[in-house]
């Protein structure tokens, strides 16, 4: 479905009321797939609040700073520029507040691109604020409907990893899916039934009981249809979350409540539930497509390379009472410590578009 405008904002649900309903579902039909319970916990938790910010659970890259957003969008014009100057359009997955784009649509005017916007957005919360920063986007509730007609500059920060996952659970007598139960109002993960040998990665068939393997068939089969039509149609991807490259033991499935963590099984529909990306089956998925694909490279590189260092003397010249704010928003958005090595970026292009920025 397509929208020119933001639906009106729904009232907020009573709190607690998907727990109470996904603990009925289980008691009559048993326990769940996490992928199942970690897509209807996210789908309430962003469909009844405004989750970023101080006020709420985090806090994403273009919120700390403009700059942000301002790189990103000189991302977009350089590709853009190199690329003959084609009929484009800005795609977002997962916008936030709309920041990120705000940011990079005044950058990308300063040097002649002016797209048009689309979001890929369900959240009528979220819908209401991007409306507020952007108002002449076009909203979608997936990906199907974006344009035919134009290339694709598609930026997905911070969505993949709120994509459902599958847990897959080694125990003693082989592999399981790994499901949530309930007892009274407490939700667990326990074992359920044994999944065939031939859907684990050979190299992790053997792991001791007790590993995990996650693997998110949503975010293949976006990352498939977004490649298909960057091949048909021109444009560019740039995902940008924190991850790894995969297939790998662990589990990383995590809950972020006011700023901090928490139990991922505690409070459905209260808090948000991510898990890290796994870049390398995503640019698997990208290939398979016929797309051209890029990295990883970190955060930091990625921001170093677009010039952040440049724009961040360039901001402090201008308002030198807030020199020391913006180089720590600098260092928070590249340091070590903080969102630099953590969070990476994957590029996808056109076979026949240049080599993104950053990636070379």
């Amino acid at each position: 479905m397509v929208e020119t405008a933001p639906p009106p904002t729904p009232p907020a649900s009573g709190r607690g009321e998907l727990a109470d309903r996904l603990a009925r579902a289980i008691t009559l039909a048993g326990p769940i797939p996490i992928a199942q319970f970690m897509a209807a916990a996210n789908a309430h938790y962003y469909a009844t609040r405004d989750p970023l910010g101080a006020g709420g659970d985090f806090v994403t890259a273009p919120e700390i700073s403009q700059m942000f957003g301002e790189l990103i969008g000189l991302w977009c014009a350089d590709l853009w520029d190199r690329a003959g100057r084609p009929d484009v359009a800005w795609v977002e997955l997962g916008p936030g507040r709309g920041t990120l784009a705000a940011d990079a649509l005044r950058a990308m005017a300063t040097v002649g691109l002016t797209p048009s916007v689309h979001f890929v957005e369900t959240s009528a919360v979220l819908r209401a604020a991007q409306a507020e920063r952007v108002p002449d986007a076009t909203w979608h509730e997936d990906v199907t409907t974006l344009p035919g007609d134009r290339a694709p500059i598609i930026i997905a920060n911070e969505f993949f990893d709120a994509l459902p996952i599958r847990q897959l659970l080694r125990w003693s007598d082989g592999w399981h899916e790994r499901l949530v139960a309930c007892q009274d109002v407490l939700f667990l993960p326990i074992p359920g039934k044994p999944v065939p040998d031939e859907i684990i990665p050979p190299s992790l068939r053997e792991a001791p009981p007790g590993s995990i393997i996650e693997t998110s068939p949503a975010s293949i089969a976006t990352f498939r249809a977004l490649a298909r039509r960057i091949v048909g149609q021109g444009g560019a991807l740039l995902a940008i979350d924190y991850g790894y490259d995969g297939p790998a033991l662990g589990e990383t499935l995590q809950a972020v409540r006011g700023h901090g963590y928490a139990n991922p099984f505690d409070a459905p529909g209260e808090q948000d539930l991510t898990a890290h990306v796994d870049f390398a089956t995503l640019a698997a998925a990208a290939q398979i497509e016929g797309a051209s694909v890029f990295g990883t490279v970190s955060q930091r590189d990625l921001l170093g390379a677009l010039g952040i260092d440049a724009r961040a003397t360039a901001l402090a010249a201008t308002a030198p009472e807030r020199a020391d704010a913006i180089l720590a928003d600098r260092n928070r958005l590249v340091g070590e410590e903080a969102m630099g090595h953590l969070f990476r970026a994957l590029g996808v292009a056109a076979p026949t578009w240049p080599i993104p920025a950053g990636f070379a």
